[in-house]
């Protein structure tokens, strides 16, 4: 996340007093299905810009709520980082919302609308020349688990620990912010276990601290709101060990983690509910187990017995071989959530190893887009993706520039002739995948599609845990990879910069595809300058129809989610903004 964005288009949203958000970037892969169908519409999420007045706690409480026992997780794999400064994949940041506080965050109120609060911060931050500057100020009472305070020292050591070396997984646009430099700010600052201060992180005072960036950036305050930008104390600092069990700000606490088994919370007692507008905390205890597959997840659930009752999932949708017979029961309607969620899926092809635009559009005319979607739920696991753009992004324009609506099972015949015609038929494709069952089977019919079309295939599983890790490398040995993305503002920067950029492109960074073209870079970087945002909402779909002529990768689907929870639950919802189930209202009935 390396450009920079747009201060007028902003400013131009934020007049009417909204912002349209789905935060979330890379998506776990369940496999499973999401609810709708390829005509259903779009709505999109509306975040306004809350006041000091809607920053204060307690979280509004939803009915019925009471406080007490145990709330069970279920779901396939652990998390991958817990290190605040790791997180940048869904299942991550919801999971965080229990343990890890920033400096802004989501308030969700009785109509389902969302606004961005101050979480440690008093208020949303403010800024007096255009974004140049953002001011924050503590809220009185705040602290960490110990129940020593939590000072505006502590938001700059989170902020400089960010740049060190081992932190290759979370966000960099406020890294890239402070120091101008979008794809070298480590050689600004090399962090700050060398002793280094960074000086454009000002504290003057425990409970104030001033960001000066080197150009303006009006909407930092939703940037402070991601799950990277969460803070970490020095004094429990363990470095690359934090992922494993960070220290508490939040309403919990880790008691235990045992790596891809359980991961087990309870109360911290020095959490204070009148500073917390986001949370509330009413388990005593949450036992989160890992290692259990879609299909048995779904049978689980819609079995309901024994602590099942009182369970959850993040991550874990119905298995497609479910999906049917759970719309058809009406005794499941109760507590089954349907959503859209904010990503697009793709099939990212590696462009440092396929550089030839022809064998790149072969691929996406072979791909087998109508059976891979049946195996993982069909209709209600997405609607078919041929655009870039999610159609939540303002400025979306629908196009198909390879016709993938008119063939969606592929097309064999146009794409052996597209590798005819660049002397590259037997070409191998080294695949790489989730190892799961479900993936197994979408492998397979990956494989049979693209040698039918006249390449070679060469399937590796992938841990699930580490998947993102794993392709994430910039000289991995894989050509093709499944990967989701969901904007972090639906603009068209956020949407395509960090994934499409040359600058993007580092170990651990978004850029997927290993795609840089200079002259497409440029275009983003006079993208985000257009001050109207309708004028700047077309010169991003025009860079995005500009994406898929170049063939850089393949849309698949725009994900749709159904989920189950378990009966003795009750305030469970849909999180639109990360496309999860959300743990922050849950209670034992």
């Amino acid at each position: 996340m390396n450009a920079r964005k747009s201060r007028r288009l902003a400013a131009a949203v934020m007049v009417v007093g909204a912002l349209t958000v789905t935060t979330a970037c890379s998506s776990a892969h369940s496999g499973g299905a999401g609810a709708g169908t390829d005509e259903s519409k779009v709505a999109a999420t509306t975040v306004a810009v809350g006041t000091a007045a809607d920053s204060t706690g307690p979280a509004i409480a939803p009915a019925g709520a009471k406080k007490g026992g145990t709330v069970n997780m279920i779901d396939r794999d652990d998390f991958s980082h817990l290190d605040p400064a790791q997180v940048y994949l869904n299942t991550n940041s919801e999971v965080s919302l229990l343990f890890t506080r920033g400096l802004t965050g989501y308030k969700t109120l009785p109509d389902g609308s969302t606004k961005l609060v101050g979480d440690l911060a008093t208020d949303s931050g403010t800024t007096t020349d255009g974004g140049k500057t953002w001011k924050f100020t503590l809220k009185d009472g705040v602290k960490w688990q110990d129940g020593t305070a939590i000072t505006s020292a502590d938001v700059k050591y989170s902020i400089e620990r960010t740049f060190a070396p081992f932190i290759k997984s979370g966000p960099t646009y406020i890294q890239s912010w402070l120091t101008g430099s979008p794809d070298k700010y480590r050689e600004a600052y090399p962090g700050p276990y060398s002793g280094q201060d960074l000086p454009s992180v000002q504290t003057p005072d425990a409970k104030t601290v001033i960001y000066k960036f080197t150009d303006v950036h009006p909407d930092a305050n939703f940037t402070f709101a991601m799950t990277g930008y969460g803070i970490v104390p020095k004094a429990q600092d363990t470095k690359d060990q934090y992922d494993k069990k960070p220290f508490s700000s939040g309403p919990y606490e880790i008691v235990s983690h045992v790596t891809d088994k359980s991961l087990d919370l309870e109360r911290n007692p020095n959490w204070d509910a009148s500073t917390d507008p986001i949370r509330n905390a009413y388990p005593d205890k949450w036992h989160m187990e890992f290692g259990v597959q879609i299909d048995q997840s779904t049978q689980r659930f819609m079995a309901d017995n024994g602590s099942d009752k009182d369970a959850f999932s993040f991550h874990e949708t119905v298995a497609p071989s479910f999906v049917d017979q759970v719309k058809a029961d009406p005794k499941l309607k109760s507590r089954t959530l349907n959503g859209l969620t904010p990503f697009t899926d793709y099939y990212f092809i590696n462009n440092t190893r396929i550089k030839d635009p022809k064998v790149r559009e072969a691929l996406i005319r072979a791909f087998p887009h109508q059976q891979t979607r049946q195996l993982q739920g069909g209709t209600s696991y997405g609607d078919f993706a041929t655009t870039y753009m999610s159609p939540l992004t303002l400025g979306y324009e629908a196009s198909d520039v390879f016709d993938t609506l008119k063939s969606p099972a592929g097309d064999p015949v146009a794409a052996k002739k597209l590798l005819t015609d660049a002397n590259a038929l037997g070409t191998t494709i080294v695949y790489a995948y989730n190892n799961t069952p479900i993936q197994q089977s979408v492998t397979e019919a990956i494989r049979v599609a693209l040698e039918k079309a006249g390449f070679k295939f060469v399937a590796k599983p992938l841990d699930a845990k580490t998947y993102y890790d794993a392709i994430a490398l910039l000289n991995n040995p894989y050509d093709l990879y499944w990967g989701g993305w969901g904007a972090d503002w639906p603009t068209g920067y956020t949407s395509l910069q960090p994934v499409w950029d040359g600058a993007a492109m580092a170990d651990g960074a978004s850029n997927y595809a290993h795609f840089n073209d200079p002259a497409v870079s440029k275009e983003m970087a006079d993208a985000v300058k257009i001050a109207d945002p309708v004028a700047q909402g077309k010169a991003w779909a025009a860079i995005d129809k500009e994406l898929q002529q170049k063939a850089v990768s393949i849309p698949d689907v725009y994900q749709r989610s159904m989920s189950l929870y378990g009966s003795g639950l009750g305030g469970v919802t849909f999180d639109s903004l990360q496309g999860l189930q959300s743990p922050l209202n849950i209670f034992v009935k």
